[in-house]
């Protein structure tokens, strides 16, 4: 939908359809400006001239065709703003020291089973 000649701005308030619809129109803005038809968009992503006419008709695609013609507008690096890699809060800065996690913590020793024998009983240390 464009208001006054403008996209409208994706919120958290639309529906799943009409954000797949703003983004199918996006990229076909994208890939007329670039002056390319939807079959050789298609060729050089990969993709069907229907998945591309599907997407840029608000239809659900699969994520990799999504990606594929993405890499073929040359805007993969676009997914970067929309999911950026999450940052540590500063006390978790503070708790590592810099270092980068590496694990997952287990459970404590008191829930462990005993490496040794195998087994496991309440009150085992």
């Amino acid at each position: 939908m464009y208001f006054g000649g403008n996209a409208m701005k994706i919120s958290a308030q639309m529906t799943d359809a009409v954000v797949l619809a703003e983004l199918g129109r996006r990229l076909e803005r994208i890939r007329l400006d670039r002056n390319l038809s939807q079959d050789r968009l298609a060729t050089e992503a990969g993709v069907s001239r229907q998945t591309v006419g599907r997407i840029e008709s608000g239809g659900a695609a699969k994520l990799p065709a999504v990606i594929r013609i993405l890499r073929a507008l040359g805007m993969l690096e676009a997914l970067e703003l929309a999911v950026p890699e999450p940052l540590p809060s500063p006390i978790q800065q503070l708790e590592r020291k810099g270092k980068q996690r590496q694990r997952a913590r287990g459970a404590p020793a008191h829930h462990r089973e005993d490496r040794e024998t195998g087994e496991w009983s309440w009150g085992t240390p």
